[in-house]
């Protein structure tokens, strides 16, 4: 801006001020390969959401659909089969292989800077959640009734209310 332009506030004259372009970073590109965006700036109404961390394709894009998404692939065939084996009566090796498919999911998160579908979030929120929520999967696994294979005696007060199998 020069000094005129301002009002003549800034006391140096106009000429000795360069005239400099800034120019922003460009957004990633649609699917023709042409940037969307050339300003950081959002817009005041979006119209698409920005894909996560790692969310691009976990091969290459001349592999087929599931090499490509392998990581949510093979998260979700575990908790498939602890589905199935919780299904046929073995409800806590079920729930085990429930909680170790998020716990899975968490480290591939963390360790592989591609993961396709299975980056929902930050990289951060997602190992968080799948951490989480893996980890409370398979303590209250190892904690159920009868004869649970996890004994916390600080948690015994808590069960104080529930009502426990005299056997």
């Amino acid at each position: 801006m020069s000094a005129e332009a301002d009002g003549g506030t800034r006391g140096a004259p106009a000429a000795a001020e360069p005239e400099t372009e800034v120019r922003d970073a460009v957004s990633a590109p649609d699917a023709d390969g042409r940037p969307r965006r050339v300003t950081r700036r959002f817009p005041l109404f979006t119209r698409d959401t920005a894909r996560p961390e790692g969310g691009g394709r976990a091969a290459s894009g001349d592999a087929p659909a599931p090499a490509r998404q392998w990581p949510i692939l093979a998260v979700l065939s575990v908790v498939g089969l602890g589905l199935l084996v919780t299904a046929f009566d073995a409800f806590r090796v079920g729930l085990l292989l429930i909680g170790a498919a998020l716990l899975g999911g968490a480290a591939l998160r963390w360790f592989l800077p591609r993961v396709g579908m299975l980056a929902v979030r930050s990289r951060f929120t997602d190992i968080v959640t799948y951490g989480i929520l893996g980890s409370a999967i398979v303590l209250l696994a190892l904690m159920a009734q009868p004869k649970p294979w996890l004994e916390i005696p600080i948690l015994d007060d808590a069960l104080h209310f529930t009502v426990r199998n005299s056997q």
